[in-house]
């Protein structure tokens, strides 16, 4: 079922809308800054966690082994659909691209400083340094938004899935250094093996030797963030140049999107072997 599954949250995240109508983290959001601000709470950052992390998850769990045995799962199977939707990454990335390429594409560097700092977040110093940012935005963003969560979906199932968003959501919502700080914690700890995984499939699909010089060095260290080392991998992979404004600029972003779309590729077809395999 886990496959059928990815396989339909592909097909409605492309020509459908409901995942913007599931994709909603307002009540959420306002229970962790309701917490953060009660005064009792705002020094237990674990507990905080324990309550919008680990009760919403196991109530999931709860209602899996409830439904599972029940009609051989099909009842069970509109609950993991919801869920991966649920946590796949929030936003449409290419289209939040689409103005800072169509600015870089015509050299227009202040053009291009504006709409990365509305769009994106992204400030810089420097046209290179800008568009350096952008690419690790890029590959970042697309490692957390999809690759992550089928990861620890084919892996662990939904209740994987939806603890990595809630506590993606628990770092990037929160305003306690305390709480954020946990939940990178433990968010490092589950992209400790998907980011792996996949700059090694960068290595399989791209620049083979280049990436496995980086992953060489990179391969065990605890202390690199999943952030540095897929951009390494990529950067890597795709054989990006150096930064460059105009036409070949933009052209770096369409390798580095062509790299995960290969990867995403090569992903479904090994867990289609998995499904199938005795």
């Amino acid at each position: 079922m886990s496959f059928l599954v990815l396989v339909l949250a592909i097909w409605i995240e492309k020509f459908s809308a409901l995942r913007h109508r599931v994709q909603r983290d307002g009540g959420w959001v306002r229970e962790l800054h309701k917490l953060e601000g009660n005064p009792r709470m705002a020094t237990k950052p674990w507990l905080i966690l324990v309550l919008l992390v680990l009760l919403p998850v196991a109530l999931l769990g709860l209602l899996l082994v409830v439904l599972e045995p029940v009609a051989y799962g099909l009842l069970a199977l509109p609950v993991h659909l919801l869920v991966v939707i649920y946590s796949l990454g929030r936003g449409d990335l290419l289209g939040g691209l689409g103005p800072f390429r169509d600015a870089w594409r015509r050299e227009d560097l202040q053009a291009a400083a504006h709409v990365a700092q509305r769009d994106l977040r992204i400030c810089a110093d420097s046209g290179e340094q800008l568009l350096e940012q952008v690419q690790r935005h890029l590959v970042w963003q697309a490692y957390q938004s999809f690759f992550a969560v089928i990861f620890w979906y084919f892996l662990l199932g939904p209740v994987a899935a939806l603890s990595y968003r809630l506590l993606a959501l628990a770092e990037e919502q929160g305003s306690s250094p305390a709480l954020v700080e946990r939940a990178a914690q433990l968010r490092h700890a589950f992209d400790w093996v998907p980011v792996r995984l996949l700059a090694a499939s960068f290595a399989l699909v791209g620049n083979f030797v280049a990436v496995s010089r980086v992953m060489l060095h990179e391969l065990l260290n605890w202390n690199i963030s999943a952030a540095q080392l897929i951009d390494k991998a990529a950067l890597a992979a795709g054989e990006i140049p150096a930064p460059i404004a105009g036409p070949d600029g933009v052209n770096s972003l369409d390798r580095l999107w062509e790299l995960l779309l290969r990867a995403a590729v090569l992903w479904y077809a090994g867990f289609a072997l998995w499904t199938v395999l005795p």
